[in-house]
């Protein structure tokens, strides 16, 4: 019973603050849409205040910076809450998680409770940030190729290099669109081409920007058709998305069978608890038998990690 009771209350914690945490974000959500809503222009000052700190950190050199990680982090997930602010969310579920450590042991011990409640408390807020990021990214990759062909189509038409990046940013859609205005702004700033590029990658961190990049400062420093370059790029990135779609469909069947092995021996676990709950009682008032409670869970943890290194394709 007193099992029971602690997944009971465990459950009610997790579900509490999950609810709690889709709130505060929805709310920031609404602000954040009404605040774009009333904008007006392309907010140039904040470009400006972006590069000069960009550039300044440029000669900074490569030591650990958490506060700047977590910036490029946030940047990159388009979450407006500042490294500060994120930095104290996460040491306040980090606070909560060791509370609920210390007064919901798991029968580990208390600090080894309260260490595991710490960290995977103090992670949550790390993990929803890194989701936003991905799935971010994956829209800026999928908006990608369309840019590229406006881009080859407008230099076709005699345009500008600089002057089609900001025809790009006024006519694509959000997100692409918005990191094609601050790359324009840039420029328009007095950065020079190889600076804003640079930062643009920075802010898109993924290999068909970095090829598109590449070709834009190769083409301005050794000449060449660009707009024959970008159709083809445009081409590459198109096809990668239809082999990712077949590897994903392949690779489908081994994730299924990764979560069904997961789910299995906790939903087993859950079913003798509620059908004979004294079945496990002497398994877990056995120091022999916690320390293989605890076992079989690192073992869990450990095998779908390895399934889903070995599912994972890169393409």
């Amino acid at each position: 019973m007193k099992i029971i009771i602690i997944i009971f209350v465990n459950l009610f914690i997790l579900t509490v603050g999950g609810i709690l945490l889709g709130l505060h974000l929805y709310d920031r959500r609404n602000k954040r849409m009404v605040a774009r809503m009333l904008q007006v222009g392309d907010k140039p000052p904040e470009v400006s205040i972006s590069l000069l700190r960009e550039i300044k950190e440029k000669g900074a050199g490569h030591t650990f910076d958490l506060r700047a990680r977590s910036e490029a982090l946030l940047q990159q997930a388009d979450v407006t809450w500042g490294a500060d602010r994120f930095l104290r969310i996460i040491g306040v579920f980090a606070f909560v998680g060791f509370v609920a450590g210390l007064v919901v042991p798991l029968g580990i011990g208390t600090p080894l409770s309260a260490l595991l409640y710490t960290v995977v408390a103090g992670y949550l807020p790390v993990f929803y940030v890194k989701k936003m990021r991905t799935r971010r990214l994956d829209a800026l990759e999928k908006q990608l190729p369309d840019a590229m062909d406006f881009l080859a189509r407008s230099m076709r038409a005699g345009h500008a290099f600089s002057i089609s990046i900001g025809m790009v940013g006024d006519d694509l859609p959000e997100p692409l669109g918005r990191e094609f205005r601050s790359l324009f702004n840039e420029q328009n700033l007095g950065a020079p081409l190889e600076v804003a590029f640079e930062n643009f990658h920075k802010r898109v961190p993924l290999n068909d920007v970095n090829l598109f990049c590449s070709a834009a400062i190769l083409q301005r420093r050794t000449g060449g058709n660009l707009s024959e370059i970008l159709t083809r790029l445009s081409e590459l990135v198109r096809d990668r998305f239809r082999l990712r779609g077949q590897v994903k469909a392949a690779s489908a069947h081994g994730k299924m069978t990764a979560g069904i092995l997961t789910a299995m021996p906790v939903l087993t676990m859950i079913g003798l608890l509620v059908v004979a709950p004294g079945y496990l009682q002497g398994l877990w008032n056995d120091d022999d038998g916690r320390r293989l409670v605890g076992a079989a869970v690192v073992a869990q943890i450990v095998g779908n990690f390895v399934i889903q290194k070995i599912v994972k394709i890169r393409v």
